[in-house]
């Protein structure tokens, strides 16, 4: 069983801890366990509990109800909700991406598909993964890191979104920009968390510029050699678990120094960029929207 703080039951549901703590007084939804230290901890349920009850607030209900229902009555409205496409159109980004959460522990590849096609129908492709799928997957990194996900859950949930990315790269129509770029991207060695780099790829093929796509897993020298090539505009590479914080600043480092007028797009672990300095000519990618603006 594994065991959250509250702290990372914020980061997880999106919800404030101390709205969690006043929900815990004033409903009884969570009761924390603790540790022979005293120190309070949560539950794989309770966590579980408490993405549920975050849906159902997305769909309008209150909490003075909600935290009234048994588990059955919960799942039961949370069905209800999500065959409601209407709903699903109008639910909240926030508690879309605690439902995503919910279909991947729950290995539910249906709510799955129910919540990403509710958005679709809403904001389209490209909106639904930088404003949706991405937040969610940036939600899954803080699990990895954390040590708190299977990986079965993740493999699941991962192969559904990179099945739609690839399907809607293959079905883009050439598109012509006034001034293309060309991008080379690409993973580190030992990262195989594919989908940001895909995503990455379908922004900018989608705004008429040209990629290169190395994919997974590419040692440094390979992606040197590519460069030198290519004499790309920007380098794209994506760390959810390969690079630690001592060694990111180095690898940008040689990355850059190689790289010519091209410049450097690193994203991966929000927690990976706390205090690291990256060299003048690279940038800290904090978004999908953020590399959509650039490349438009």
């Amino acid at each position: 069983m594994s065991q959250y703080s509250i702290k990372d039951l914020e980061q997880l549901s999106g919800i404030k801890a101390h709205t969690i703590r006043i929900w815990e007084k004033r409903y009884g939804v969570l009761e924390p366990d603790r540790t022979d230290t005293n120190i309070r901890y949560y539950s794989d349920e309770q966590l579980r509990k408490l993405l549920n009850i975050s849906l159902m607030l997305g769909f309008g209900h209150r909490i003075s109800k909600v935290s009234t229902w048994t588990e059955d009555q919960l799942q039961q409205e949370i069905q209800r909700a999500l065959r409601n496409t209407e709903q699903i159109e109008e639910q909240a980004v926030a508690d879309k991406i605690n439902g995503l959460i919910m279909a991947m522990i729950e290995l539910d590849e249906t709510k799955f598909s129910d919540i990403y096609n509710g958005s679709i129908k809403k904001r389209g492709f490209e909106k639904t993964m930088t404003e949706v799928v991405y937040p969610f997957l940036e939600r899954v990194g803080i699990m990895w890191s954390i040590n708190e996900i299977n990986p079965a859950e993740e493999h699941l949930i991962t192969h559904l979104v990179r099945q739609k990315v690839i399907a809607n790269i293959d079905a883009l129509k050439p598109v012509e920009h006034p001034n293309p770029k060309k991008l080379v991207l690409f993973l580190p060695e030992n990262e195989f968390h594919e989908l940001g780099l895909l995503l990455a790829n379908y922004i900018a093929k989608a705004n008429g510029h040209r990629t290169y796509y190395l994919g997974q897993h590419v040692p440094l020298q390979d992606v040197v050699s590519v460069i030198k090539s290519v004499q790309p505009d920007y380098m794209v590479t994506f760390s959810v678990t390969a690079l630690q914080k001592e060694g990111l600043s180095a690898y940008a480092e040689t990355l850059c120094k190689e790289a010519g007028d091209a410049k450097l797009l690193i994203s991966g672990r929000t927690s990976l960029f706390g205090d690291v300095e990256l060299p003048h000519n690279a940038q800290h990618l904090q978004s999908m929207d953020a590399l959509s603006e650039l490349l438009r």
